[in-house]
């Protein structure tokens, strides 16, 4: 546990050292060991990490909890330490070069190859550089998203993009915590009770709380863990006799973490890579190629012929010959395999074959999740017909890459959840003809607020739809 209470020349947060001890009774109590640093500078920050990297195992579950400020730039998450400079516009790498990168967490966790990783996050707060009479450091307020985790990680954020968390409700709340620390601690005790259920009862409380203030904070969680984690319980059993032997969990002192991004794991940095697009008649799959190509060719599987994928009426200025067709097709109901692919080089050599894994249900759900973050607008439509009906049927038709759908009438906490039709991977997008892809409203509704759980467990912003 880390909680940071005061740093040189910005805000205090006088409650931040608090929330890490409170979660670390907590976890305490749930049969962890626990490490607990606070108002950590640079140097003792980074001390910390390596005490963090000496008491974590292969195969340990690791539990991350940080207070503190929190600040983000041009996408990335910073973790403050007490002795971090003040900083003015322009000075972005004062605050980089000073900073922990919360990045790193995950990097380090993975090198050490733990079973389960649970990153809580209790510093989307202020920017702590504003002052009054000067333009500060630039950043928006709250955390940028962390939406591309690794398997077995869990992650949980106190409010959601672009939104700063609440110390208290008002200045007679004498609660020792933060709304999300005292909020996300108590649920955790709950017997019997999943992670997940644990974040989604937590992000729902603190919403209701912080909209009696009429503030906006969602508490936000990633879910890429293989099998339900429960911390309290008869269900803890469960999960037991599938880890390793019990022994006492091993709880780290920091921060958590956004995946770090790594490259495909193929034998040449040139291998093509593939796109997978649904459509009624089948599979489109379009190859990326880097080198400039003078031909295509593929297979399914090891053995057989290669076909040829002809050749498109676009010339490419880099070999001043037509451009090789970068794409083929493949029946509906394809089977999962791997597709071998050559090419031909600009100086006439044959490069490959490169195996590119096909698994349907996967490049499915990639694929309507990608149109879903496009098209987010259309996500709802108002119409009037003897009422005010309210229609979903965007959703429903890419809602083989939907867990979830919930909505909130005139609320911004959606809290009702959605029916829709399960996934036909046959026909993704035929929406059945017994749906009922809308829903009857007051008169009197202003607004209908949308959040989607995708397949993956990672949550979309929640969208504001106005009549």
């Amino acid at each position: 546990m880390i909680g940071n209470n005061d740093y040189k020349n910005v805000p205090k947060l006088q409650k931040a050292v608090n929330d890490a001890r409170t979660m670390g009774d907590t976890l305490r109590q749930l049969g962890f060991s626990v490490m607990v640093a606070e108002n950590q500078t640079r140097q003792a920050f980074s001390q910390t990490l390596l005490a963090f990297d000496n008491a974590i195992e292969p195969g340990d579950t690791a539990f991350f909890f940080y207070a503190g400020h929190g600040f983000e730039i041009a996408g990335q998450n910073f973790l403050l330490p007490t002795d971090v400079p003040a900083a003015t516009e322009g000075q972005e790498e004062l605050v980089r070069d000073a900073s922990i990168l919360a990045d790193r967490i995950i990097e380090r966790l993975q090198n050490k190859k733990v079973r389960t990783s649970i990153l809580v996050f209790d510093a989307c707060r202020n920017n702590p550089f504003e002052r009054s009479g000067t333009r500060a450091v630039a950043g928006g307020g709250g955390l940028a998203p962390m939406t591309q985790l690794p398997e077995g990680v869990f992650s949980v954020f106190s409010a959601g993009p672009r939104q700063t968390a609440l110390d208290r409700l008002s200045n007679n709340d004498d609660n020792p915590n933060s709304v999300f620390t005292r909020t996300f601690a108590k649920e955790l005790t709950q017997p019997g009770v999943n992670l997940v259920q644990v974040a989604q009862r937590t992000r729902r409380l603190v919403a209701e709380m912080a909209e009696t203030v009429s503030h906006k904070q969602i508490p936000v969680y990633f879910d890429q863990m293989v099998d339900d984690v429960f911390l309290n319980g008869a269900a803890a059993k469960a999960q037991a006799e599938t880890a390793k032997p019990a022994e006492p969990q091993k709880v780290a002192a920091l921060p958590p973490v956004s995946v770090p991004r790594m490259a495909p794991s193929n034998d040449s940095v040139n291998a093509p890579i593939a796109m997978f697009s649904r459509h009624n008649g089948g599979w489109t799959v379009v190859f990326s190629i880097a080198d400039p190509t003078l031909g295509i060719s593929w297979r399914i599987g090891d053995t057989g012929e290669f076909r040829e994928t002809g050749f498109i009426d676009t010339l490419d200025p880099r070999t001043r010959k037509r451009m090789p067709n970068p794409s083929i097709e493949l029946a509906a109901d394809a089977p999962a395999a791997t597709i071998q692919v050559r090419y031909v080089d600009a100086s006439g050599e044959l490069q490959g074959p490169f195996p590119i894994k096909f698994d349907p249900e996967a490049a499915l759900i990639r694929d309507q999740r990608k149109i879903l973050d496009m098209t987010a607008t259309s996500w709802l439509s108002f119409r009037e017909f003897n009422g005010l009906l309210v229609y979903y049927t965007h959703l429903m038709s890419y809602r083989c890459a939907i867990r979830e759908a919930r909505i909130g009438i005139d609320t911004a906490v959606p809290d009702k959840v959605l029916k829709m039709p399960p996934c036909d991977p046959r026909d993704p997008s035929v929406i059945p003809h017994e749906a009922q892809p809308y829903l009857r409203l007051a008169p009197s509704t202003q607004f209908v607020s949308v959040e989607l759980t995708y397949r993956d467990g990672s949550i979309s912003e929640i969208k504001s739809f106005r009549r």
